[in-house]
């Protein structure tokens, strides 16, 4: 089977991401993404358990509730690509995601505690609110800032663009570059300054930002979270007979999609997938995973968006692959963990030792240069079949077949015609859907 490479970088994937909540009847609710999770980070969903465990990729609802503890730091990514990032000791709350009548995604974020940074993408129609104390900031327009909440004074710094100010102080326009601390007790008026504090989580501010810069997509439409991780941890390639397909860098015949992650429960929908993997978002939510032979499983995006899936849909799985099954109960969240074969090979890069079957776990965003590089350095072993009865080498297409961002490139991404602004919840059902039987993950 040969692949064959692209005339151009042009990608046609559409990240139609405007997401019906699992809660819920109403199509009016929206779902972003937990894009990063480093250290003890908690979420409370709302459905009355209190805070748990939150997991990368986890689906974030309205009347959610985040925390990060020591030493923690969470990002939080919107359909547009606006991010909030979350410095340790901080509890961010969302009292609104919702999606007007006429299209336009309405965010309301409250800051309770700590130091959060917001990238505000500005799309047209976009309404976003981040309260503090008795303040409000209102963003209408592109806007990069730092949100510090300290016992009873809150200061917004303002790297890009312009925010406005209201409440309790009235309006207060704070320009680029300026700063304006507030006084929450109410006692005192708020201070401007035309200066910036610097603040030790600034660099990874920064350093999250040029990441998203250099791999993610330009897209005509505006569903385009997840495109950043899609081209670092992975590439597309026509594969003869299936077309264009996404596979992550760093697998071999032994990885399946469903290695790593877990089942969450949602009230009104059931069971959703919840992946692990730093690029596991879209993959899940949308198309299909197909596995081809002597390749590998890849992922396929599709040509409707018209659903969300909670079961990741799985097309020619091999002979011996464990249907994923979800618990039987409800309200459980159950976690897969197989890792990967025993006695896979890795490789060093720096300091890191690189798993050749890790897919990309483990490895942190932008922390590896070329990661498809250092995947077609590493021999793949064939996973033996349960009698053991066969084994032997592979390896993925190479990457020079792939159509993928250079670094610091980027590629146009369309979505296909027919795709809409709000999607509802799908369960995956269909002649391509899991099914229930088969052994459960271990």
């Amino acid at each position: 089977m040969s692949v064959r490479s692209l005339p151009a970088l042009t990608i046609l994937l559409g990240l139609s991401c405007s997401l019906a909540v699992p809660a819920f009847a109403d199509s009016q609710a929206r779902i972003v993404r937990l894009s990063q999770v480093d250290g003890d980070v908690q979420i409370d969903r709302n459905l009355g358990q209190g805070y748990e465990k939150a997991f990368i990729n986890l689906p974030v609802t309205q009347g959610a509730k985040l925390r990060t503890g020591q030493g923690a730091r969470a990002e939080i990514e919107f359909e547009d690509g606006s991010s909030l990032r979350l410095t340790p000791g901080t509890v961010l709350e969302f009292p609104e995601l919702a999606l007007r009548d006429s299209g336009a995604r309405s965010s309301s974020v409250e800051l309770q505690q700590g130091t959060a940074y917001l990238n505000f993408k500005g799309d047209k129609g976009e309404e976003f609110v981040l309260g503090f104390g008795r303040e409000s900031l209102t963003l209408k327009k592109p806007s990069h800032l730092r949100l510090e909440l300290r016992d009873a004074s809150a200061t917004v710094a303002v790297f890009n663009g312009a925010v406005e100010v209201n409440g309790a102080s009235g309006k207060v326009d704070v320009e680029k570059k300026h700063s304006a601390t507030f006084d929450l007790a109410g006692s005192a008026p708020y201070t401007l300054a035309n200066n910036l504090e610097p603040d030790p989580y600034d660099d990874w501010d920064k350093q999250q930002d040029k990441y998203h810069q250099q791999y993610r997509a330009n897209s005509y439409s505006p569903y385009g979270y997840g495109a950043s991780d899609l081209n670092y941890y992975g590439s597309f390639y026509n594969i003869p007979g299936y077309g264009m397909m996404w596979q992550p860098y760093l697998v071999g015949a032994g990885w399946d999609p469903f290695m790593n992650g877990a089942w969450m429960w949602y009230p009104g929908a059931g069971y959703a997938w919840i992946s692990s993997y730093p690029w596991g978002w879209t993959p899940y939510r949308y198309g299909s995973w197909t596995y081809v032979n002597s390749y590998g499983w890849f992922w396929q995006p599709g040509r409707t968006w018209t659903g969300w899936n909670t079961v990741p849909r799985i097309v020619n799985p091999p002979q011996h692959f464990n249907t994923p099954r979800m618990p039987t109960a409800p309200g459980q969240t159950l976690i897969v963990n197989r890792g990967a074969p025993v006695g896979v090979s890795g490789v060093i890069q720096g300091k890191s030792a690189i798993r050749s079957d890790s897919a990309g776990l483990g490895v942190a965003r932008g922390s590896v240069r070329n990661l498809g590089r250092i995947s077609e350095q590493v021999e793949r072993p064939v996973s033996a079949s349960p009698s053991g009865s066969r084994s032997g080498t592979m390896r993925a297409p190479s990457a020079a077949s792939a159509a993928r961002l250079p670094a610091g490139g980027s590629s146009r991404v369309s979505a296909p015609a027919g795709s809409t602004a709000g999607p509802r919840m799908s369960t995956g059902s269909g002649s391509s859907a899991p099914t229930s039987h088969g052994p459960a993950h271990r």
